[in-house]
């Protein structure tokens, strides 16, 4: 009988430690609660290892460097930003009162004016062009990759850096220590033996003892020489370039950028690399350069993880959304939204917006995919259009809302992209480049085949169940 009262004690407790913890995500809390329900201890356990606040961690806040005095000054000294409405060359863009507002409020993030962007919508064009950006490198090269494999396009890309570093160039390299987990030890062995700086975020078995495993660094970054800088969903790997028995053709998209933005994509870099150890390097000049870039597109670089107050990339989505009139396009490989989100495309739906949203039709997690499929009946309901990838997998990240905005990146829409993961996207605020993503998100949408309400509702039982067990752990994929 006293076991059984201690066994319930620690029940409860368990159970008040998850309310109290996470009260500011319902969502989260049922989550947690379900996994504990069905696995006391054992759930517990897993809650104290993957789910500590980390925004909350006093030495995550001291490791805090986005506000780097010295490349705070340099972007200030460098980069033309947006500062009025009226300096947008989109006049849709110049209607958006709140919708610049906030974007223009956002911390560390300044929408800058003279950039240049290239769309690339496959890994095989990017990859050699990213190739021969590092091949002209002249002082530096900064590498952030979330997968960095060493199977074929890996060992192309080892080559490539090897060799800059052999020609003086410095070489930094950035890898996520859970994405890569699969990457062989001699491969960065080789890398650090031809000189190249080498930094590893987050270690499984560091992040595990120290409560963050469940923080990952999902960011694609290459900058050379302060100058041309790379972003998007696009990692290191022959999976990218359809390699992959399962997945078959790779869609994707990323972004080509010269000009101001670059800046911005090197202060994401360089904190980084203050995060994982590395020192940061003297003479900060050289690592933003002035350029020479005289195209007048407007670009912002909003970054966001959990070691930030506020969630980023997920307000600039919701605002997006929510100043819609026309249309919003949405295409992801994990649909996750938060209810937030969720509510509105729900209501641009309502209203009369056009908005259609992609999925796979194969995804490379079947639990992810259950938990989006749980959402098409109540958008579709809602007037939303919601279809499924039929020639590959689609690993792409984007928007467009109206003729005004649009944005790519490394984020999904999903709830770990908005509030676990160390995300960067660029929003794009140009006719032409959001006509290039618009234009990208056609081509997809007549490679899917479209849900049919009428018959989504007919499916099984076993379905339906699949896809409510994913909603309710969604919060935590």
């Amino acid at each position: 009988m006293i076991w059984l009262i201690v066994l319930l004690l620690l029940f409860i407790v368990q159970i008040a430690t998850v309310l109290i913890s996470e009260f500011r995500r319902p969502s989260k809390t049922v989550a947690w609660l379900t996994i504990i329900f069905m696995f006391p201890i054992f759930g517990f356990v897993m809650y104290y290892f993957l789910a500590a606040e980390y925004r909350q961690r006093r030495k995550v806040r001291r490791r805090g460097f986005r506000g780097l005095k010295e490349i705070g000054k340099l972007l200030r000294k460098r980069a033309s930003t947006v500062q009025e409405l009226n300096e947008f060359t989109n006049s849709a863009m110049r209607q958006e009162r709140r919708l610049f507002g906030l974007l223009y409020n956002m911390p560390e993030a300044p929408i800058t004016a003279r950039n240049r962007t290239k769309v690339f919508t496959d890994a095989g064009p990017l990859y050699e062009d990213m190739l021969q950006a590092i091949e002209a490198a002249k002082h530096h090269i900064h590498f952030e990759f979330y997968i960095f494999r060493s199977d074929r396009i890996g060992r192309r890309f080892q080559e490539a850096l090897i060799r800059k570093a052999e020609e003086g160039v410095e070489v930094r390299v950035i890898y996520d220590g859970v994405g890569s987990y699969k990457t062989k030890a001699e491969f960065w062995r080789r890398l650090e033996q031809a000189g190249i700086e080498l930094q590893a975020f987050l270690p499984p078995v560091i992040a595990l003892l120290d409560k963050r495993i469940n923080y990952r660094n999902h960011r694609k970054i290459l900058v050379v020489d302060g100058l041309v800088g790379f972003v998007g969903g696009v990692n290191i790997g022959d999976e990218y370039l359809g390699a992959d028995p399962k997945l078959g053709y790779w869609r994707d998209r990323h972004l080509r950028l010269e000009g101001d933005s670059v800046y911005m994509l090197q202060q994401t870099f360089l904190t980084d690399w203050k995060f994982t150890g590395g020192s940061i390097p003297g003479a900060l000049d050289s690592y933003m350069p002035e350029h020479c870039c005289t195209h007048s597109e407007s670009v912002q670089i909003v970054v966001s993880g959990p070691d930030e107050h506020e969630d980023a990339i997920m307000e600039m989505v919701f605002a997006a959304i929510t100043s819609a009139k026309e249309r919003v396009w949405v295409v992801t490989p994990y649909f996750i939204p938060d209810a937030s989100v969720l509510m509105a495309l729900k209501t641009a739906a309502l209203s009369g917006a056009d908005v259609r949203i992609i999925i796979p039709g194969v995804g490379d997690s079947p639990l992810a995919l259950f938990a989006s499929l749980s959402y098409v009946e109540e958008l579709l309901e809602a007037g939303a259009r919601v279809y499924r990838y039929q020639k590959g997998f689609n690993h792409a990240k984007a928007f467009v809302v109206d003729h005004m905005v649009a944005s790519t990146g490394t984020a999904n829409l999903d709830m770990r992209s908005f509030f676990s993961n160390f995300e960067v996207n660029a929003v794009l605020f140009d006719v032409e480049a959001i006509a290039q993503l618009a234009a990208a998100i056609e081509q997809d949408l007549e490679d899917s085949r479209e849900i049919v309400l009428s018959e989504f509702k007919r499916r099984g039982r076993l379905q339906r169940l699949k896809e409510s067990g994913a909603r309710l752990l969604s919060p935590l994929l």
